[in-house]
C-alpha cells in the first residue's frame, strides 16, 4: 500500500471544509448558534441556512465514524442499551455516540435543538428520530413528501408539500431561531446550489471518456459530500466543485486516470457499474481491491441517488433561464431546484441521468436504510 496518499487541490479543501464545519458545531454552545439535526437523503440545507441554523447529519456522524475506525465502540454501546445486532448500525452508531461524547471527528458535537424529519423513504429513518427524540427531548417536525410512482410531480403533490413547509415547517424553524424566513436570502442560497450542482453533474458525465477521470463510487463518495450535507448552498461548497471540474477537465485534456490513495489509476481493463455504499471501516483497502485489478467505477447507484435532484445535462444549458415557480411560503419562490428529494429518489434520479453507462440493478435507499 501506497504509505503517501495522494490527495488534490479539492481534496483537501473537502477536508478544511468539514473540519473548520465540526468546530462551528463544537462552539455552537457558546455562540448562541442553533443546532437542526437532519438527514442526508431529502434534506433543507439551504432553508436552514436561511435561518442562519447549524445543520448536523448523524448519518455523516456514523460513517465518519467507521473511516476512523470507531464505529465498533459505539455500535457495542448502543447494542449494550438494548438494540439488536439486526438492526441498522448506521442507527446503533449514531444512537451509541452520545454515550462516547459525540465525537466523529474528535470535536463534540451540540446537541439538537430540532429534528427535522425530511426524509421517509424508509421505516429506520422514522425510528432513527423517535430515539434520538428519547435521547434528547427536543421537539420533532416531519415534512413527508408523496411517493411518485411514475416518477412524476404533480401540482397535488407540489402544493401538499409546500402546505407542510408553509404551515409546519417554516413556523418551526422561526421559534427555534427567532428570526423571520428571509426569502430573498434563500433565493441566493437555492441559486448557488444550482450552479454547484451543475459542475457536479459535469463531473458525473466525465465518466463517459476513456480513460475515465473520474471514480463515480470510491472518489464519488468525496464528490458529494458537499453538496449533499451542510455546505450546500454556501460559497464554499460553489468553489469546492469549480475546483473539481477544474482537476477533471485537466486530466481528460491529458488523457489521465482519477486520482486514488495509490496514485492516478492508468491502466483502466475494466469499466464498471456498483451497487450499494462501501465499506466504511475498511475503505481505502476495499478500494485499493480494485484498483489493483484495473477496476475503474463509472458509475454508481448509491453515489447517483445521493447527490443531485436534477442530474441531466439540460441544467447547465438552463443556467441563466427563470426556473419554475414553487408555490407556496408567504410568495412564490423561484428556484430550480426541488425543495426536498422524494422517498423514490434513486427512481428519479436514474431516470433524468445522462450518464451513458447506468445499472440495470435495481436501485437502493441511500445510507440508513
Amino acid at each position: 500500500m501506497n504509505a503517501s496518499v495522494q490527495k488534490e487541490e479539492s481534496m483537501v479543501m473537502q477536508k478544511k471544509m468539514i473540519g473548520e464545519h465540526f468546530e462551528t458545531l463544537a462552539r455552537a454552545p457558546e455562540s448562541g448558534r442553533k443546532v437542526v439535526y437532519t438527514f442526508v437523503p431529502g434534506n433543507l440545507n439551504e432553508l436552514i441556512l436561511a435561518f442562519d441554523l447549524l445543520p448536523v447529519h448523524p448519518e455523516v456522524n456514523a460513517l465518519q465514524s467507521g473511516m476512523r475506525k470507531l464505529s465498533g465502540d459505539y455500535i457495542q454501546e448502543a447494542e449494550k442499551q438494548g438494540h439488536s445486532e439486526d438492526v441498522c448500525t448506521y442507527v446503533k452508531c449514531d444512537i451509541g455516540m452520545p454515550g462516547r461524547q459525540h465525537r466523529p471527528t474528535g470535536e463534540k458535537l451540540p446537541p439538537p435543538d430540532l429534528l427535522l424529519l425530511s426524509y421517509t423513504g424508509c421505516f429506520t429513518f422514522m425510528k432513527w428520530f423517535e430515539l434520538l427524540k428519547q435521547e434528547y427531548g427536543c421537539p420533532v417536525v416531519m415534512l413527508q413528501v408523496p411517493y411518485q410512482a411514475d416518477g412524476t410531480i404533480t401540482a397535488s403533490q407540489r402544493e401538499f408539500v409546500a402546505r407542510q413547509l408553509r404551515e409546519v415547517v417554516v413556523p418551526a424553524l422561526e421559534e427555534v431561531s427567532g428570526k423571520k424566513l428571509d426569502e430573498d436570502r434563500l433565493k441566493e442560497l437555492l441559486a448557488s446550489s444550482a450552479r454547484a450542482e451543475d459542475d457536479l453533474v459535469y463531473v458525473w458525465e466525465s465518466a463517459k471518456h476513456r480513460p475515465s477521470p473520474i471514480d463515480a463510487y470510491f472518489g464519488g463518495v468525496y464528490y458529494i459530500g458537499p453538496i449533499f450535507t451542510a455546505f450546500r448552498g454556501l460559497p464554499d461548497c460553489e468553489a469546492y466543485y469549480r475546483s473539481l471540474r477544474s482537476e477533471v477537465d485537466y486530466r481528460i485534456a491529458h488523457g489521465m486516470g482519477p486520482t486514488t490513495p495509490e496514485g492516478e489509476l492508468r491502466e483502466q481493463k475494466y469499466r464498471i457499474v456498483v451497487e450499494g455504499p462501501p465499506n466504511w471501516t475498511s475503505f481505502r483497502d476495499f478500494w485499493k481491491i480494485f484498483h489493483d485489478e484495473g477496476v475503474v467505477m463509472v458509475a454508481s447507484t448509491y453515489t447517483r441517488s445521493a447527490s443531485t435532484s436534477r442530474a441531466s445535462a439540460t441544467t447547465r444549458r438552463s443556467r441563466s433561464k427563470p426556473g419554475r415557480v414553487l408555490p407556496g411560503l408567504h410568495q412564490p419562490i423561484t428556484c430550480r431546484r426541488g425543495w426536498t428529494s422524494s422517498p423514490s429518489t434513486s427512481r428519479s434520479t436514474r431516470r433524468t441521468a445522462s450518464c451513458s453507462t447506468r445499472s440495470r440493478a435495481a436501485t437502493r435507499s441511500p445510507p440508513g436504510s
